[in-house]
């Protein structure tokens, strides 16, 4: 995987991270999606977040 297309999913409360891609083309908006987060042994929802 490229840097340059990496960007950073984050959970406010816990501070955990997730890295992926997104088509910057096709998505202009920022992207959340529902993820497991680990220390609430749960799917949250992550948000797009700056490097």
């Amino acid at each position: 995987m490229s840097q340059d297309n990496l960007i950073v999913l984050k959970h406010k409360a816990t501070g955990e991270v997730y890295w992926t891609r997104k088509n910057k083309r096709k998505v202009e908006r920022k992207i959340e999606l529902k993820k497991y987060s680990k220390k609430l042994r749960k799917h949250v929802v992550f948000k797009e977040a700056k490097k």
